[in-house]
């Protein structure tokens, strides 16, 4: 299996739901996620979701999902931005067991929230947060930063 093939059979049943093709991944629509999931899942035999992370872009987040397929021996990266007035998001978690603490992890840190997530809840930081650590504008006086370093030295 191909990247252009792939895209070929996504887009021959979710015409508008890839937004960008990149070199190695797709962007999508984020209302068109949990059914391209499935998809994926079901039809093409992407049985691994192996990792969900997000990044702070300042003014957006982008979630990332890489997934494998045993069978095609195909890795597929799907990307999906949020904007920060609306970080919501449906958990594909129904889906892949392995997304259950991976989405708790970007709600903990970034705020996302993945709707109809069976447990999502703080997972590294104290309930009582109301910041998310790897968010750009993360700033708390009581938070105490590390000092910079140069890195080791040698001898």
């Amino acid at each position: 299996m191909e990247l252009s093939q792939l895209i070929q059979t996504i887009r021959a049943k979710f015409s508008d739901a890839i937004t960008e093709e990149k070199t190695s991944a797709i962007v999508i629509k984020k209302e068109s996620l949990l059914a391209l999931a499935r998809f994926l899942k079901d039809d093409l035999s992407f049985d691994n979701l192996h990792c969900v992370t997000a990044v702070d872009w300042k003014g957006k987040i982008e979630l990332v999902y890489h997934l494998y397929s045993f069978k095609n021996k195909f890795m597929l990266t799907m990307k999906l931005f949020l904007t920060m007035e609306d970080l919501t998001v449906e958990t594909v978690s129904g889906l892949w067991k392995s997304a259950d603490w991976l989405e708790r992890e970007i709600f903990d840190l970034f705020g996302v929230k993945f709707l109809n997530h069976p447990d999502l809840r703080r997972i590294l930081n104290p309930e009582e947060w109301t910041d998310y650590p790897l968010r750009k504008n993360f700033d708390r006086p009581d938070f105490v930063r590390l000092p910079q370093s140069d890195g080791l030295k040698a001898g």
